[in-house]
């Protein structure tokens, strides 16, 4: 591809971001955005003993647009936890589900992002409410088994290495095993390390997805994306536009 038709296709790639922001932005509002569990917050700081270099938690709160009364708010929770201590990842899920718990019961919560471990470990198992952390338990749901239409099901683990489903003959055999195994405990699901968890009723997963989208064998990270769809209450009613 010559440096004109790159030019060309970033000028569209663009164009075609704008205008989804755009028309994403017309159907809803942010009220506001935090980070929580930067390095300099203390008790961050004291999980990861300094080896944590991205904020732990980012969290926004939206309301949809052009509702009628009294519309609808939620809060996304997106994660990046340690990838080497299992205690500095258990230690951020405390944290994290403590700010998820001080939030108003009402107020639907996804919490999503690279979690980089499997949902059997005990990172997992706390924020599901299977363990206890601290005399805590969760109380999140996973979007995957849960949604109604679940693609690429095939793909029970989302960290490929940038290899893509291309895994060698060993890796290959691994997860054959592993794929076994999952038939014998139904609790295991998969082995995802990167999640979408929700709280609330009125989240109702309608489709789950691992996005395996790449150019010419080139992806854009080193593991598979999930993508989730949320059905909304039926209260929640588009407000009349006068004609």
């Amino acid at each position: 591809m010559n440096s004109l038709e790159s030019q060309e296709k970033a000028h569209r790639t663009t164009l075609m971001n704008t205008a989804q922001y755009s028309m994403k932005r017309r159907r809803w509002s942010l009220l506001k955005v935090a980070l929580f569990g930067c390095r300099n917050h203390h008790r961050f700081q004291e999980a990861f003993h300094g080896e944590q270099r991205h904020p732990a938690l980012q969290h926004g709160q939206f309301q949809l647009k052009r509702l009628e009364p009294p519309g609808f708010s939620f809060q996304i929770v997106n994660t990046n936890l340690d990838e080497v201590s299992p205690r500095a990842r258990r230690r951020s899920a405390l944290l994290t589900w403590q700010h998820i718990a001080s939030l108003p019961p009402n107020l639907p919560v996804i919490y999503c992002g690279g979690f980089n471990t499997q949902k059997e470990s005990m990172t997992g198992r706390f924020l599901l409410g299977r363990s206890r952390e601290h005399g805590v338990v969760g109380d999140m749901r996973d979007a995957w088994p849960n949604a109604r239409v679940r693609k690429n099901v095939s793909l029970i683990h989302t960290y490929h290495g940038f290899k893509g489903e291309k895994q060698g003959a060993l890796e290959f055999l691994k997860l054959i095993f592993r794929a076994l195994c999952l038939c014998w405990d139904r609790q295991t699901q998969d082995l995802h390390i990167d999640w979408i968890l929700f709280r609330g009723r009125p989240l109702v997963p309608a489709l789950c997805e691992v996005i395996n989208d790449n150019i010419d064998g080139v992806y854009p990270s080193s593991h598979f994306p999930i993508f989730a769809e949320f059905l909304l209450p039926r209260s929640v009613r588009l407000a009349e536009t006068p004609s």
